[in-house]
């Protein structure tokens, strides 16, 4: 985490934004996607940054700050509907601190003594889908999820097939003598351990989807647009509090969750009223050891203020209530064996070790694999095959070996490959470790089969050859039949036009459409080729500005073997640093450094990229590179872009630039002659304007771009 004391303004403002767009993210991956990629934990240590930085930086505090936020917008086609009260988040305490914090920031709002008692409800936080549920005249009327706080997701069909909700509330007596207009109940959807095992079964059987975890088995089957399919899902219901209400039937928070389990709802069995915050942390402790026993996923306590006259003057900051906290447990650990490291070949090349384990169950999940992240992480953990370890689990994500109980045994150690491994559908090319980088990478490039496709994929994607018609689909396809492994295959696909002609999707119109797209490329840009090949660190800015010193493919590969020469000839005992300047010196273009002179490098010093690098140029014929240039106002200038660009990518910005006899630089310095700034632009455009440069913006740069033709 940053400390927000080494950073300035501009610097604050930057993470700020970039903040708010990952927080954003991975609302949408959670609530509405059902589909998380981080853990809890880290989406709450950005949380926790973004607190931090906004409490030091008070003024730059953003419109769309995570603060302000609750949850995601929904998007799916279920109909949307807007809450008739707000249904806000929650603050999270994370220790015993945070959550005497909380109590003594009550005492502090209302102005009571500093030992005045302060009585709290105290419950699981079931770790499901927030859902509302309104009834009027005592009738179920209307289900909605959260979404993002204000409008919420029609899901009443399918909450009706669920046994823990009541289509008539239970009125009568003491509670209400007649149905009450309104009383909207809310509270947690969830799946039980036991029925997303058997759903998963049922999935793996019936090859769907299989869920990670029982939250997003619980929203997937809420969500689904046939009821039916909610109905075969068995899921449950518990209250935590209500919305929009005509009448409450108690004056504190545990007597009305006791009336709303009259009215026939169910509430937790562990809601209890606290009348200190000794008795809360009691009771989170009681709570956290039931926790792997419990029939559903829990991830915290939640305390609430329990005199609800309180609560309405307590009232609300931005998306939480002053009066609530939920009180999360620590990442949950077990002990097992490590039974092997098997190392994964990623897409782009990346040598992952995986530890597969003794199956141990952690928080309710049982984990067999787990992650060990790289060369150094085993080395520091000291782990070898047969190791005990205690393995943490912090949320949805694959869990991580903590600690070596047995390092101390004499044991051989682990030897990372210093090859890609084929028992892991490698190639056995020379895997690397650039200077400072914590990861191995396979120089095999183009002939490695674990990387095959995402290659292909990236070779005519848009940015590179942009060959049209040729997508994901069938490039997984062609790669299945066999008819393409290397780029150079692609041209070579019309040999296959008579056993492609009357497969499934395949007629002869598209497949004629498809050979003369490829026809067309067969004289590509050379700057897109190369970019195209998706050699490490050669982007396509960085691939236009090599071409535009070395005009050709050959005379990118010539330089290669510059630097390989330059790599064997250097003195003994020469630093790192002092090498790296003398290949960025040869290498000659501003900036491209020595990282991109070692890629090159490490790519033509394997035998196999050279064969696939000789095959392809058997196939296409780019002409030398040239950069036409159109005269215009800003011709013989220097340009940095900065801030999000809303109409282009950054790169046809510098493309634009180049065309206009411009020059696009990375930074501000004295020799900038024009900065186009867009929104959330930070340190640079307060650079330009310290230095007096012409700052315009992204419309008045398109106006320049327009007038030139």
């Amino acid at each position: 985490m940053i400390d927000p004391a080494t950073l300035s303004d501009a610097d604050a403002a930057n993470r700020l934004m970039r903040l708010a767009r990952e927080v954003a993210k991975h609302n949408r991956l959670y609530h509405d996607a059902d589909a998380p990629e981080i853990s809890d934990a880290a989406y709450d240590a950005l949380i926790a940054e973004n607190n931090a930085i906004e409490a030091a930086f008070p003024h730059l505090v953003r419109a769309d700050s995570p603060n302000a936020q609750v949850g995601a917008a929904p998007t799916s086609a279920l109909k949307k509907v807007a809450h008739a009260q707000r249904m806000m988040s929650l603050d999270n305490g994370f220790n015993d601190e945070d959550i005497s914090e909380f109590v003594a920031r009550i005492r502090r709002f209302l102005n009571l003594a500093k030992d005045a008692p302060v009585a709290l409800t105290a419950e699981p936080k079931i770790d499901g889908l927030s859902c509302s549920l309104r009834f009027e005249k005592g009738l179920l009327i209307r289900a909605l999820t959260r979404g993002d706080g204000t409008v919420g997701e029609d899901v009443t069909e399918n909450v009706r097939t669920i046994q823990d909700v009541t289509p008539v509330l239970k009125t009568g007596g003491n509670l209400f003598p007649t149905p009450p207009d309104v009383f909207e109940i809310r509270g947690e959807v969830y799946m039980s351990k036991s029925a997303f095992a058997d759903l998963n079964a049922r999935q793996r059987e019936a090859e769907g989807k299989v869920f990670a975890n029982p939250r997003n088995a619980a929203a997937g089957s809420l969500r689904q647009l046939n009821a039916e399919i909610t109905r075969e899902r068995p899921l449950g219901f518990f209250a935590h509090g209500w919305g929009d209400v005509s009448v409450m039937p108690a004056d504190t928070q545990y007597e009305a969750m006791t009336a709303i389990t009259a009215m026939g709802l169910k509430v937790s069995s562990l809601l209890a009223r606290v009348e200190s915050l000794e008795q809360a942390l009691e009771h989170y402790r009681r709570i956290e050891r039931a926790r792997a026993d419990l029939p559903f996923d829990i991830d915290g306590v939640v305390y609430k203020v329990d005199r609800l006259d309180w609560q309405q003057r307590l009232g609300f900051v931005a998306k939480a209530p002053r009066w609530a906290i939920a009180h999360k447990f620590p990442a949950e650990r077990a002990q097992t064996t490590l039974e092997a490291i098997d190392i994964q070949v990623g897409r782009t090349g990346k040598l992952t070790p995986v530890g597969r384990l003794t199956p141990v169950t952690v928080g309710g999940v049982v984990v067999s694999n787990v992650t060990l992240h790289n060369a150094d992480e085993i080395a520091r953990l000291g782990v070898r095959p047969g190791d005990r370890v205690v393995v943490q689990r912090a949320g949805d994500v694959i869990p991580q070996v903590v600690e070596n109980l047995t390092q101390e045994e004499v044991r051989e150690a682990f030897v990372f490959p210093t090859h890609c491994p084929p028992e892991s559908g490698g190639c056995g090319s020379e895997a690397v470790r650039e200077e400072g980088e914590v990861d191995y990478r396979c120089t095999g490039g183009l002939i490695c089969p674990a990387q095959r496709f995402e290659r292909l994929r990236h070779f005519v994607s848009r940015a590179a050859l942009d060959i049209e018609g040729l997508g994901e689909k069938s490039i997984q396809e062609f790669l299945d039949l066999g008819w393409i492994t290397e780029p150079a295959d692609i041209f070579r696909l019309k040999h296959h036009r008579a056993e492609l002609v009357g497969r499934e999707g395949w007629k002869e119109k598209s497949v004629d459409n498809l050979l003369a797209a490829i026809e067309v490329k067969r004289a590509p840009d050379a700057a897109r080729l190369l970019f195209g090949l998706g050699i490490r660190h050669i982007g396509a800015v960085t691939a236009r500005d090599l071409l535009k010193r070395y005009t050709t493919l050959e005379g990118v590969r010539a330089l290669a073997q510059e630097i390989m020469a330059l790599r064997e000839a250097a003195p003994e005992g020469e630093t790192q640093a002092k090498r790296d300047k003398a290949i960025a010196e040869h290498i000659g273009v501003e900036n491209v450094g020595a990282a991109v002179g070692h890629a090159l490098a490490d790519f033509f010093h394997e035998p196999h990229n050279v064969t696939a690098w000789e095959d392809l140029l058997s196939e296409v014929s780019p002409p030398p590179y040239v950069v036409e240039t159109t005269a215009s106002a800003v011709t013989g200038k220097t340009i940095v872009f900065t801030g999000k660009l809303e109409t282009m990518s950054r790169d046809e910005a510098k493309a634009q630039a180049e065309r206009l006899g411009a020059k696009a630089a990375g930074s501000v310095s004295a020799k900038t002659d024009l900065v186009v700034a867009g929104p959330g632009a930070g340190s640079k455009l307060k650079q330009a304007s310290a230095l007096g440069i012409e700052v315009i913006s992204e419309e008045a740069w398109a106006e320049i771009v327009r007038a030139a033709g």
